[in-house]
């Protein structure tokens, strides 16, 4: 090699380093910020297990806490799943608003359009943008627990009566989301776990996430753990894979949420799909009500937050239509919380900041501490 060219290797040599080590300087000042919060979140509401996702300075860091199993002191790892809870239903918006960009579906038609069988009856006459709102009008949270088919469901449905006029108040229900996944797989032709696993996670590219988990991936599963500390996993229901379903690593809902704040390329239909989902269309307390995601005008309060996402929020509230929908804006900080019996979990990001969080935990612990830290995070790191 000449001196000419052994310098210039020298050269690139040096600049690789300085930037390894550059790279590694912001991941550990990302990891300082996302410590400070996470730590004592988990130490004061005894969470075994955790994975965090941050997007930040167009870079996507994941840090793991704790163990997957207090049993086995399985460490929890990038490849870890998680149960998703109500995060589930960010993934069903998507899917019915693809569905609705490619003409398939459309959200102020009835339910009865997509399931005949309901026609002339109260529920029929529900839109689907009422069900994708929880603004169907009083529907209970949960499925009945003697509903274990779909013959058993369309009797529950035909007998429904609503306790509100649909549009009018927005009441939290896992039927009326998980029959918004139900009507979109019906039109699309395939059972819905199909759909998103097959079709929409490739499409986003998330790759190591699941409805149902195949059993040499079981052992990737986090155990859960109720408020009380006893082992648990998720039981599903006829709708839980709409509602509450989904299985998912923090890097891949952290994908997720680099499409939702358009950092990461998808085919031009889909990235179409996830901006809609994005509209809002009633306005509820502190927050406005989009397709599952609810948004608020950003810099947002921490006490706006913790009012929005209260656990007050499932009961019945005043719903104000917005009219025409409030189109998509960057200036917001869009949420969702999720939890079943044994995980909690909770995504937000800013898109005009381009910057998101999501976190991961194997307990069911109060939804205030994770929006606490989630904002502390993301907060502290638009600062910086």
């Amino acid at each position: 090699m000449t001196s000419a060219g052994a310098a210039t290797h020298a050269d690139e040599t040096h600049a690789d380093e300085t930037h390894m080590r550059a790279a590694s300087d912001a991941r550990e000042q990302v990891r300082r910020v996302v410590d400070a919060a996470v730590r004592p979140m988990m130490r004061e509401n005894g969470i075994p297990g955790a994975a965090v996702g941050v997007f930040v300075d167009g870079h996507a860091y994941v840090f793991d806490y704790g163990v997957a199993s207090k049993q086995t002191r399985q460490p929890v790892r990038d490849d870890t799943l998680f149960e998703l809870g109500s995060v589930s239903k960010t993934f069903t918006a998507t899917l019915a608003s693809w569905a609705c960009v490619e003409g398939k579906l459309t959200l102020s038609d009835p339910v009865q359009t997509y399931w005949p069988a309901l026609a002339g009856t109260p529920f029929g006459a529900v839109t689907m943008l009422e069900l994708g709102t929880h603004t169907s009008g009083g529907m209970p949270l949960q499925v009945p627990d003697e509903i274990g088919d779909e013959a058993a469901l369309l009797a529950y449905l035909r007998a429904w009566q609503p306790t509100y006029t649909p549009g009018t108040e927005r009441t939290y229900s896992n039927i009326s989301i998980g029959m918004f996944g139900f009507a979109t797989a019906r039109t699309l032709g395939a059972p819905f776990s199909e759909l998103v696993e097959r079709r929409l996670f490739p499409a986003l590219g998330v790759t190591q996430s699941y409805i149902v988990v195949p059993p040499a991936q079981r052992g990737r599963y986090a155990q859960g753990y109720t408020k009380g500390g006893e082992p648990m996993r998720m039981r599903g229901d006829v709708l839980s894979d709409a509602s509450y379903g989904v299985r998912a690593t923090a890097a891949d809902v952290l994908r997720f949420v680099e499409v939702n704040l358009g950092v990461r390329d998808v085919e031009p239909s889909l990235r179409q799909a996830v901006v809609a989902t994005h509209t809002g269309y009633f306005r509820t307390g502190p927050m406005t009500q989009d397709l599952i995601w609810e948004q608020y005008p950003y810099p947002v309060a921490l006490s706006t937050l913790l009012d929005g996402n209260a656990p007050t929020m499932i009961d019945s509230q005043p719903a104000a239509r917005i009219d025409p929908p409030l189109a998509p804006n960057d200036v917001t900080w869009i949420n969702k919380t999720g939890s079943t019996n044994g995980f909690g979990s909770y995504v937000a990001f800013v898109p005009l900041r381009k910057i998101g969080i999501v976190i991961l935990a194997n307990r069911n612990f109060p939804i205030a501490a994770r929006v606490a830290a989630a904002h502390q995070i993301l907060t502290t790191l638009d600062t910086n």
